[in-house]
């Protein structure tokens, strides 16, 4: 046995729902090869490099700045010879809230680490990086499945909420 039930709108329901799809007015600029430069204190600390950079600007909102072809950031010591970087497929940059987001294949190589994600946030008003997993991994091959990731902006240590991986001890026999 079936049951059908039909229902209807009068003309007061419609113009509420009239008023909750409201149109959002958007305007967006598109640039290609970008370079952009990150300088504190009047001293250049990293350069990033997009094939493409759409600045979206809604009527009514926050700034966007999406970079839908992916980004390169290469980050700077003070002789200005690269010492990290971090690679995406994609970013986006939330402006009012200092908010950048790095997602698909995401790759963040220095000395001490490579970092592997398909989400990387960083937030610029603490200087420190945020990730909900990952894989981390040392410069002797051990590796941690990261779960809660966080780091400041120059990735010198990690914190971890969870994770599991493979570590190697090295053996002092006689020493």
């Amino acid at each position: 046995m079936a049951q059908l039930s039909l229902s209807s709108c009068g003309e007061d329901d419609l113009k509420k729902a009239a008023t909750l799809s409201r149109k959002i007015s958007l305007d967006t600029t598109r640039t290609t090869g970008v370079e952009i430069i990150y300088s504190d204190s009047a001293k250049v600390k990293a350069k990033g490099f997009a094939p493409v950079l759409d600045k979206i600007t809604p009527s009514s909102g926050a700034i966007l700045q999406e970079m839908p072809k992916g980004v390169k950031i290469e980050f700077l010591n003070d002789s200005l010879k690269v010492k990290g970087s971090i690679t995406s497929d994609y970013a986006i940059i939330k402006d009012t809230e200092k908010l950048t987001i790095f997602k698909r294949n995401v790759i963040v190589v220095n000395e001490n680490l490579t970092f592997n994600t398909e989400e990387l946030i960083w937030d610029q008003n603490k200087q420190m990086f945020f990730s909900p997993k990952g894989v981390v991994t040392q410069p002797d091959g051990s590796f941690a499945n990261a779960e809660n990731f966080s780091a400041p902006q120059d990735f010198s240590y990690y914190k971890t909420g969870s994770g599991y991986g493979e570590t190697y001890v090295k053996e002092n026999f006689g020493e």
